[in-house]
């Protein structure tokens, strides 16, 4: 099925339901696709959000006409429904004390890191996982609410994995799917979550249960298999009420085109060159954008880095290292200690290895617009992403996307989910810095033509699977 086109059928269905004011086609996620700002005429207005996720799904979502459900940012507030830049938005309120225990406690605290292999040590807290029971039927009640009869709701994301059984039971005329954007853990480590049993009893409400990459819905499958004891063939899972679940990949990707036709526009063109002049005009330019995480691999990079720089393998007065370091969940502990972590190793390394006006790292914790980005992937040489653990990894696509001119080298870290996709990037292990920084040397010293026909390669890839295909694939399956 294309999202971007319905049948006479599919356009009346759409119009029954939007003069009914439900809707045909529901998303849900953890937040709604927009934020709250305050103009300078202190009027409150709303703008699209950044990230991986929203970029993925506002496309969709204006083929389809759709609703989006969830949290609109601000607790302890209700809002009604509203529409803006044709979106339906619903959202779905949260009170203080729940965004502590739902989303930074079970969420962040548990789930996040036992799903990227306990980078960092989960925690297990009863009264967070009541909240998580609590905030998942909430936005269950929404979404049934707006939902129109038969219609296709597709949840988004380990904070809502218990939404589909719980729909389910609520409107069985529903088709549902679920699309898990992190890594699913092996079945020994899943094993260590107390409600392991009711998580995986939640997503099997869904037809489909998509996962990034293959591994991650093998070991989904590993998991109903050892502890719900369902047999499953091709995929599928037989359910005891006579349905079969699928679990399949579906790689996520991005508006490909539109990054490409984003980096070729004048201002932003402009707006590289003057990077690459604000850093001195050096000969290299290293590039690292990512959420501020522990799962994201930015200490080891940046060690990486300075080393070869303190042992001459690369000349501080050719080569500087830009970070990008978005803001991210910084009520949470575990956060605020690594941006302190980090802010110490960058001033360590330029304190150590800078010169007068000259710095061997510019690093930057703030958020950006997309123009910006699109800038620097267009301004850099290298780009570096060493996730230790990560679901996919949408920045290596986006660099990719913005090399119009076949140049440039991608560093990937081989347990990214893109890795599987990206085979011509300079793969490394994160936690062998030894061979990270052989790898940037190589990157670096490799042939204009080598690095060319490597990224020749990657854009292909991207290209022909980009956020259209990932979205039609999975909304084809559910169709069926």
């Amino acid at each position: 099925m294309n999202p971007s086109s319905t049948d006479s059928a599919d356009r009346d269905q759409a119009a029954d339901g939007a003069a009914s004011g439900l809707a045909n086609f529901v998303v849900a996620a953890n937040r709604l696709p927009v934020d709250r700002v305050t103009l300078p005429d202190d009027t409150v207005a709303w703008r699209t959000s950044p990230g991986g996720l929203v970029t993925a799904l506002i496309p969709v979502m204006r083929a389809q006409q759709g609703a989006w459900v969830g949290w609109h940012g601000a607790p302890d507030e209700t809002l009604e429904p509203f529409v803006e830049d044709g979106l339906q938005l619903v959202p779905v309120p949260l009170s203080t004390q729940e965004l502590a225990e739902y989303y930074e406690g079970m969420s962040n605290a548990t789930l996040w890191p036992l799903y990227h292999d306990g980078v960092a040590f989960p925690e297990f807290h009863r009264e967070w996982w009541d909240s998580y029971v609590d905030v998942n039927q909430r936005f269950t009640k929404q979404i049934a609410d707006i939902a129109a009869e038969g219609a296709t709701v597709w949840v988004q994301d380990y904070q809502l994995q218990l939404v589909p059984s719980l729909l389910r039971a609520l409107r069985p005329d529903l088709r549902i799917g679920f699309f898990n954007h992190i890594p699913f853990p092996p079945v020994e480590l899943f094993n260590q979550l107390p409600w392991r049993d009711q998580i995986l009893q939640g997503l099997l409400g869904a037809d489909i249960v998509g996962f990034q990459t293959p591994a991650g819905a093998a070991n989904f499958r590993q998991a109903v298999r050892l502890r719900l004891r369902y047999e499953s063939k091709a995929g599928w899972i037989g359910l005891p009420d006579g349905r079969r679940a699928l679990a399949k990949a579906y790689p996520i990707s991005i508006d490909a085109a539109g990054f490409q036709a984003l980096a070729q526009q004048p201002d932003v063109q402009q707006r590289a060159a003057e990077i690459r002049a604000e850093l001195g005009n050096p000969r290299w330019i290293f590039l690292g954008i990512d959420r501020l995480d522990y799962t994201k691999g930015i200490k080891q990079r940046l060690r990486a880095f300075g080393e070869l720089v303190a042992e001459g393998e690369l000349d501080s007065d050719e080569v500087v290292f830009l970070q990008v370091a978005t803001p991210s969940r910084e009520r949470v502990e575990e956060y605020r200690l690594l941006r302190d972590e980090i802010d110490r190793l960058v001033g360590r390394i330029n304190g150590d290895l800078g010169k007068i006006g000259v710095q061997p790292l510019t690093y930057l914790h703030s958020s950006y617009p997309r123009e910006e980005m699109a800038a620097m992937y267009t301004a850099a040489d290298i780009m570096v992403v060493t996730p230790l653990r990560d679901g996919m990894n949408l920045v290596a696509k986006e660099f990719i996307a913005c090399r119009s001119n076949n140049d440039g080298a991608l560093i990937l870290s081989e347990f990214a989910g893109a890795a599987q996709e990206l085979k011509q990037s300079y793969l490394i292990n994160p936690y062998d810095i030894n061979g990270m920084k052989a790898r940037m040397l190589e990157a670096v010293n490799d042939s204009p033509k080598e690095r060319t026909r490597r990224m020749r390669s990657m854009r292909k890839q991207v290209f022909t699977y980009d956020i259209d295909r990932w979205a039609s694939d999975f909304l084809t399956d559910l169709g069926r």
